[in-house]
């Protein structure tokens, strides 16, 4: 245990969002002395561990829900500005290769084609109008479209096999799709912290209360989980990074700003690929459509991914519905969120989505067979014995109030800070960890904005950011530049076979 009782920052989680604040932070203000606390005694254990999220590099090029149609319309908004956020997250660990920070790309990166595939003359037209929207846009060129049965088995073959010929199918491909090790990039970041002065890393240790002192610090109070030791320490800034452990200490914080917000747990399986020959034989990250009714991170996708240097192949998730808010919580997290200051959005959330509950709670009583149907549906000639359903992660949805609704249940990520920017949380789920730089980027303009605006600081995030305070979107000059710079640096290798 650090002897310093009073340091100026505290991360609460060893995940991808308090390695990427630490870092920067670090970077920007190398003096600052940091303590970061994790209840686990592993790094990286829960939603940033590779079994726990689909691996994907969220850059848009493949996931339907960013683009949703309405009124015959496709919307791109929210493609774009993820697939931007992506490619501010490859320039930050590019600067981190290529100043030895972080040791070798090929641990958490690697190339792997992005695609949508659908069937369906309804999802076919919806495919075609999303290419011709996304294709004037630079961060999308080069994505490919085909409703041809034999461009798309060679694409995908397996996918294509056994599949009725007569079946209207469409299919994009964006060969710069990426696979990421989330879990691999946290312990890499997390190591890189350790090696600096004034930087220690607690595990086992649970942070169980904070408050805001008279004099503008936080009290924290801290448990050893392995020895039962209390801590108490004070600390000027508070990051709260702990996935769905996020929002209970919010609460405890008592910020006027994190009031009124609730969370619905949402669970998820795989189905794991053991059969060797066909792992090898796919090398795609190719998503559908999501069932109606479904959570977004229900999107049924079949991905290739490469953990701990070995091939893998998953299909799902298979969402469901636990009490907890984290993999490794408790069946009481949910009726303990609730607060005389959220039942409310809490309770009419959970009216205006019954049937998102019953869609979920319907997904946990699956049977193996109706599991397989699912899976068929993107590979026909799958059988059960080349799979085992193994548990994904636990994400918490963000509920929080509306003047028209009561409240409502939002999917995505969502920073909460204080107004004299002392304290911060970082609640929800996807995209997440793909665009984690820039969510950090925004809690630094919230919370450490009069040292933002120093030239010391700008210009070291223009060094570790080349586009910092660009926009990549309108730039394509720009664009190619940071892109093919990025993609040397992380190793990238499109045209390459997975």
């Amino acid at each position: 245990m650090s002897p310093k009782s009073a340091p100026d920052i505290v991360l609460i989680g060893a995940g991808i969002m308090s390695a990427t604040l630490g870092v920067l932070l670090k970077e920007l203000q190398p003096e600052l002395t940091i303590e970061i606390f994790e209840r686990l005694d592993v790094i990286a254990g829960e939603s940033s561990d590779a079994w726990n999220n689909a691996g994907t590099g969220h850059s848009a090029f493949c996931e339907l829900n960013y683009t949703p149609e309405k009124n015959g319309k496709i919307e791109t908004g929210k493609a774009i500005k993820i697939a931007e956020s992506f490619e501010v997250s490859k320039q930050f660990w590019s600067y981190l290769v290529q100043e030895g920070c972080i040791k070798s790309p090929e641990e958490f990166v690697q190339s792997v084609p992005h695609m949508s595939f659908v069937w369906g003359e309804e999802n076919v037209e919806y495919l075609k109008k999303r290419q011709q929207a996304l294709e004037g846009n630079n961060l999308f060129k080069g994505m490919e479209y085909s409703e041809d049965p034999a461009t798309i088995s060679e694409w995908i073959p397996l996918v294509m096999e056994g599949r009725d010929p007569s079946e209207k199918v469409a299919a994009t491909r964006m060969e710069g799709g990426t696979d990421i090790n989330f879990g691999a990039l946290t312990r890499s970041l997390i190591s890189y912290l350790q090696e600096q002065n004034g930087v220690h890393l607690h595990l086992n240790h649970e942070v169980r209360d904070i408050e805001k002192e008279e004099d503008g610090r936080w009290y924290l109070k801290v448990k050893d989980l392995a020895t039962g030791k209390r801590r108490k320490l004070h600390t000027k800034f508070v990051f709260i990074g702990a996935g769905g452990g996020s929002l209970p200490l919010l609460a405890k914080s008592d910020i006027e700003e994190g009031k009124g917000f609730g969370g619905f747990p949402v669970s998820g399986q795989w189905l794991i690929c053991k059969n060797p020959e066909i792992i090898e034989r796919h090398a795609a990250k190719v998503y559908g459509k999501a069932s109606v009714g479904a959570p977004p991170m229900s999107v049924p996708h079949l991905d290739t991914r490469v953990i701990d240097g070995k091939k893998a192949l998953l299909f799902g998730p298979y969402a469901g519905f636990s009490t907890k808010f984290l993999k490794n919580g408790s069946w009481l997290d949910l009726p303990r969120s609730i607060k005389f200051d959220n039942i409310k959005p809490m309770i009419k959330a959970g009216l205006d989505n019954l049937p998102l509950t019953k869609y979920l709670i319907d997904q946990v009583r699956q049977s193996p067979e109706e599991r397989l149907e699912a899976l068929q549906a993107f590979l026909p000639t799958a059988k059960m014995e080349d799979w085992e359903l193994e548990i994904a992660g636990q994400r918490v949805q963000v509920i929080k109030k509306d003047p028209e609704h009561g409240g409502i249940l939002e999917f995505g990520t969502e920073v909460v800070s204080s107004a004299d920017g002392s304290i911060a949380a970082l609640l929800g789920a996807s995209p997440g960890a793909s665009t984690a730089v820039s969510i950090m980027l925004e809690l630094l303009e919230r919370c450490f904005k009069s040292r933002l605006q120093t030239q010391e600081w700008k210009d070291k995030l223009e060094q570790m950011i080349p586009s910092y305070g660009q926009t990549l979107a309108n730039n394509p000059t720009l664009l190619e530049q940071v892109r093919e710079w990025s993609n040397v640096v992380l190793e990238l290798r499109h045209n390459e076979k997975v």
